[in-house]
């Protein structure tokens, strides 16, 4: 290697990659002990847990999308932009695809980026466990594109259903959402909401009450199945409020055009399927430079996030299997991508110093879960012993509210975030409560 400083290159710009190369940047770019590239295949940042609220359309990510370039030049760090498409880890370089354009031009060719460490945070996609029709039919929310692409399809489906007669029985629209997680959950009240604000900009036709119906499909017992039961019946209460179906219990075994087939023998009419049941990391993963992989294509890690079988590749979030001191596994949530890169960015400090790296333990915060303008559940403090507390309602949302201002703070700073606030209370204003394109 020429160069005089390490060179420490970032695959992701998600909630884990961003946060960890500004830190860096800040901590160690800065004083010019090492040179810290961030690689993303997207332009722009928005913050994963809000994407159910893009798709809705009652969210604009504009006031708070971070442009990777402007960010990288803010704080010190260079950006490319690109995809993983290989790793050769006897040269240490990292094969970046060739990026292409709209029109499916080559913008850029195939490129390799040198490193001395790399920290793999490429996140994680959706599981469809190949049931048959998941990728012709069903729209998963595992990007902001995909879930522009969810509006555009929902404001066509309430476009179609203002021309369709009334038919005694039968909705003249129907969304199914398939995986009753904290993506499905929130998505299904924010639809809810949605279709009333949109009834009240002229597609007034179709009636929330009678004319939709919205309904999630969960295989377990129990929807938010990976959260504390009470937090989960708190939610299945609110969702009946809002005439929501809930059927657990039930295995999807096929998505068609316009319909959902169920292991049981149901058939539920969908006019807009959402595939949000499952998680794995990237396919290009699966052994990817010889590393150490698992079933869901994470990369094996220690407990100092340090991969199996190189010590100068890193995995954090959703894409890395971390072994916790109980046995478990550190949880595929934004809580602990977020921790994780914090505690990643003392690792490589200590491990550019020659000084023992120290092992990554979760620290349950507990959870939030946004129903909309509605309501909001939660738990705090879930690490505790003595249990966690139970929280719902406008304390709820206000703390839902301060964990995404949380986010902001940590990847822009104190300054840009107030003026993120501010941008987003003058939007209120001056725009529909719901994205109409």
């Amino acid at each position: 290697m020429t160069q005089t400083v390490p060179h420490i290159v970032i695959v992701g710009g998600g909630a884990g990659g961003l946060v960890l190369a500004t830190r860096l940047s800040h901590r160690l770019g800065r004083r010019q002990q090492a040179r810290i590239t961030l690689v993303d295949a997207e332009r722009t940042h928005v913050w994963k847990p809000v994407l159910h609220q893009l798709a809705a359309g009652s969210y604009d990510s504009h006031a708070e999308e971070i442009e990777y370039l402007a960010h990288a030049r803010w704080h010190g760090f260079t950006f490319r932009q690109g995809s993983l498409a290989g790793l050769d880890r006897a040269r240490r370089e990292v094969v970046l695809a060739p990026l292409t354009g709209e029109d499916g031009s080559e913008v850029l060719p195939e490129r390799r980026l040198e490193y001395d460490l790399l920290v793999l945070a490429v996140g994680s996609q959706t599981n469809d466990f190949g049931t048959p029709g998941v990728a012709e039919h069903a729209i998963r929310l595992d990007t902001p594109a995909t879930a522009r692409r969810f509006h555009e399809r929902l404001i066509d489906a309430c476009l179609r259903a203002q021309n369709l007669p009334p038919a005694p029985g039968r909705p003249r629209m129907a969304v199914t959402l398939i995986g009753g997680g904290a993506t499905g959950v929130e998505l299904a009240a924010e639809l809810h909401e949605a279709a009333k604000v949109l009834a009240s900009y002229g597609l007034d036709r179709v009636d929330p009450d009678a004319d939709l119906t919205i309904t999630v499909v969960e295989a377990s017992d129990r929807i938010l199945a990976a959260l504390p039961p009470r937090l989960s019946e708190a939610a299945r209460r609110e969702l009946a409020q809002l005439q929501v179906q809930v059927l657990t219990g039930e295995r999807v075994t096929e998505v068609g055009p316009d319909f959902v087939a169920l292991k049981s023998g149901k058939v539920l009419p969908s006019t807009v399927t959402v595939w949000a049941a499952g998680v794995k990391a990237p396919p290009f993963l699966h052994e990817i430079g010889g590393l150490e992989t698992n079933k869901l294509n994470q990369l094996v890690v220690q407990p100092t996030m340090q991969s199996t079988r190189d010590p100068a590749v890193f995995a954090l979030g959703d894409c890395a299997a971390c072994p916790l001191p109980d046995g478990s596994w550190a949880p595929a949530r934004a809580q602990s991508a977020y921790q994780q890169a914090l505690q990643l960015a003392d690792n490589i400090e200590r491990f550019l110093k020659g000084r023992p790296l120290h092992p990554y333990v979760f620290r349950d915060r507990g959870s939030l879960v946004s129903l909309a303008g509605y309501s909001s559940v939660g738990s705090l403090m879930g690490s505790l012993s003595h249990g966690s507390l139970f929280i719902e309602g406008q304390i709820a949302k206000w703390m839902y509210w301060m964990l995404h201002k949380r986010h902001q703070m940590a990847v822009s700073g104190v300054g840009r975030m107030l003026l993120i606030t501010l941008t987003e209370m003058i939007d209120r204003v001056r725009r529909p409560r719901i994205k109409l394109h």
